[in-house]
């Protein structure tokens, strides 16, 4: 790649150097941009786990849509809506950003947007002014932000950290990530959850700054953090991360290029069979590893009948069981390689899944009945106190390893079917595969959910996802494990 340009270049000749992912490695030292543009998604990813998964999106389903079904099935049509729009948005954004020149002003134009929209989602609350057509924008809006976000931020990876230390910034983003959102978790239940539900000496006597429970103060006061960590976590990346020269391409023009440029890219990479059919095969399994996180919530609070302090306590235990789906990944990956390691964790998934629909307070596994008046508590705790709730958790705890290997081993089988000089535009089509079905999951969840009246049925569908991509993986040659 002799013909790559340096990442300093001045004029319009920087904004045509290729992708330059192959060529990351090395052992180099995290400068102070790096950090900056690490702590970054520690301020960001708290949105997704704090608002989306486990607390308010829960809360909207189960009281200001008022049934756990229906609200599954709204927020689903939510999330279809969001798919298409990032479907035919995010590709062409990612494929003209270095063409737009600095990305500063535009994430931080767009970080100030979300910042009142999401701390506005306050303000949703039974019998309040803000009706649900209103809420679903604000939460549409911020979504779709957040993947333009998440696109600019990812494009400026190699000028904050440089390519011997871009991975160490992107493993700390993602550990700063889990980490405040873990925290933040930690923080809502010891301060607004658990008051007034326990008598421990560590816990407050009654909600911190006087939230009422009564009107779900406790559970929309996530919204306010998730959106003061956003605002925090920018900071730094703004002040201390270097950014792109400017290119002086007007943006029309950038966006067709854009498009020019990822029709190339897909030309480039149709040669190589093996990876086409592995990321058309990615495209379903993918789809249906991240609807089981975003419904993961919802689902947990219609089924299992948990309240705010359940979801609490329960999110911040897979948070932490997650970390561990990295080991499990990098030890299958080098054990049996990246194609067997995934197949291993797409079939774990949909077994689990398929054990989960089979289980509720007064069921396990589809065939044994449960009453909980016929058995005394596990333990005396103010939360999952039966067997049904632990072996809920416990197919939680598979998921969540699994789901989180699978992210990890999804890379690391592309690398073993690109030559190593394409690995750029491949990288690039595997970003583009990741967001080309992302319609499709939500649109199957709200019709299983629909046509059955239930949330399992909803669920159920996220299974076919999760079978076809299995499926689609045993036609792909090589990704095998490596000599030694």
């Amino acid at each position: 790649m002799s013909d790559v340009k340096p990442l300093d270049a001045d004029g319009p000749a920087a904004v045509f150097e290729p992708p330059l992912i192959a060529q990351l490695g090395g052992d180099g030292k995290l400068t102070r941009g790096g950090y900056a543009w690490s702590i970054h998604q520690g301020g960001r990813d708290p949105f997704i786990i704090l608002v989306t998964i486990y607390i308010f999106m829960p809360y909207v389903a189960s009281v200001l849509v008022g049934d756990p079904v229906r609200g599954q099935a709204t927020i689903s049509s939510w999330d279809q809506i969001i798919g298409w729009v990032v479907v035919f948005t995010a590709p062409f954004l990612g494929a003209s950003i270095d063409k737009l020149g600095p990305r500063k002003p535009w994430l931080g134009l767009i970080v100030g947007l979300m910042v009142p929209m999401i701390a506005a989602l306050w303000f949703g609350r039974p019998g309040g002014w803000m009706t649900l057509t209103m809420l679903a924008t604000l939460y549409i809006g911020a979504r779709l932000l957040f993947v333009y976000a998440e696109v600019l931020h990812n494009s400026m990876l190699i000028r904050a950290a440089g390519l011997k230390a871009a991975h160490k910034a992107s493993a700390l983003a993602l550990s700063l990530g889990n980490g405040a959102s873990v925290v933040a978790l930690a923080f809502t239940a010891w301060a607004f959850a658990l008051p007034g539900k326990v008598h421990w000496s560590w816990v407050p006597a009654a909600p911190l700054f006087g939230l009422n429970p009564a009107t779900h103060e406790p559970e929309r006061v996530v919204a306010l953090m998730a959106a003061a960590l956003l605002a925090l976590g920018v900071i730094p990346l703004m002040l201390l991360t270097p950014d792109a020269p400017r290119t002086g391409v007007p943006m029309l023009t950038a966006w067709r290029d854009g498009a020019g440029e990822l029709w190339r890219m897909l030309k480039t990479v149709r040669r190589y069979k093996d990876a086409v059919v592995y990321l058309a095969a990615r495209m379903f399994f993918v789809d249906g590893m991240n609807a089981v996180l975003i419904y993961a919530g919802v689902y947990a609070i219609g089924v299992m009948k948990w309240g705010p302090l359940e979801m609490l306590v329960y999110g911040i235990m897979l948070s932490v069981v997650a970390v561990f789906g990295g080991f499990v990944a990098r030890w299958t990956d080098g054990a049996l390689g990246p194609k067997t390691a995934l197949r291993i964790q797409i079939a774990v998934t949909a077994v689990s899944l398929t054990l989960m629909l089979g289980i509720a307070p007064d069921r396990l596994f589809y065939l044994w009945p449960w009453d909980a008046a016929a058995h005394a508590p596990i333990w005396s705790g103010p939360v999952f106190r039966t067997v049904p709730d632990w072996a809920f958790i416990g197919i939680g705890f598979v998921n969540a390893i699994f789901i989180t290997g699978q992210y990890a081993s999804s890379r690391t089988l592309l690398t073993r079917l690109t030559p190593p000089e394409q690995t750029g535009a491949f990288f690039g089509v595997y970003a583009l595969s990741g967001v080309a079905t992302l319609w499709l999951a939500p649109t199957l969840v709200n019709l299983g959910t629909r046509i059955t009246h239930t949330q399992q049925g909803g669920f159920a569908a996220i299974i076919v996802l999760l079978v076809i991509g299995l499926i689609g993986l045993g036609f792909v040659r090589g990704g095998g494990r490596q000599a030694a």
